[in-house]
């Protein structure tokens, strides 16, 4: 499995800690994300991260920045994304399960390098459950027809 990652100048350190933790657990990781710390844009990132899930490039993406909020509004913004920011595992699992999330994002200032894993493991690991799911994520998509 291929999961792009991006990330704003807040979220160096964290970026590479996660990219660390993706490769150990057997994932190919594609780093659209900055390497620098000098101030930068968090919308380049995140439509980087959707467009690369959207394209078929990634199968999932994972998106921070200082709160995970302004990059997964980036990403929302690339049709037939799904992104959720998210600062515990639970809703990460959920996110999955019950709507089909496809880009995770969480921030650098709100979490830290062991709550992240912690994140992004139950996120990775969770199913999407379809059923009555599945109408939910539809209407949405229409939504994003519209």
């Amino acid at each position: 499995m291929r999961i792009a990652i991006g990330n704003d100048h807040t979220a160096v350190d964290l970026k590479n800690i996660i990219v660390n933790y993706l490769t150990e657990l057997g994932y190919d990781v594609i780093n659209l994300g900055t390497d620098s710390r000098e101030s930068c844009d968090y919308p380049v990132y995140g439509e980087k991260v959707g467009r690369a899930v959207a394209d078929g490039q990634a199968d999932l993406g994972i998106a921070i920045c200082g709160t995970g909020v302004g990059i997964s509004l980036a990403a929302n913004k690339v049709k037939g994304v799904r992104a959720c920011v998210c600062s515990e595992p639970y809703t990460a699992k959920l996110s999955r399960m019950h709507n089909n999330s496809n880009v995770l994002a969480f921030g650098a200032r709100v979490v830290g390098d062991e709550l992240a894993k912690m994140i992004v493991k139950e996120w990775l690991d969770a199913e999407f459950e379809g059923g009555r799911h599945q109408r939910r994520v539809d209407m949405l998509m229409e939504i994003e027809n519209r």
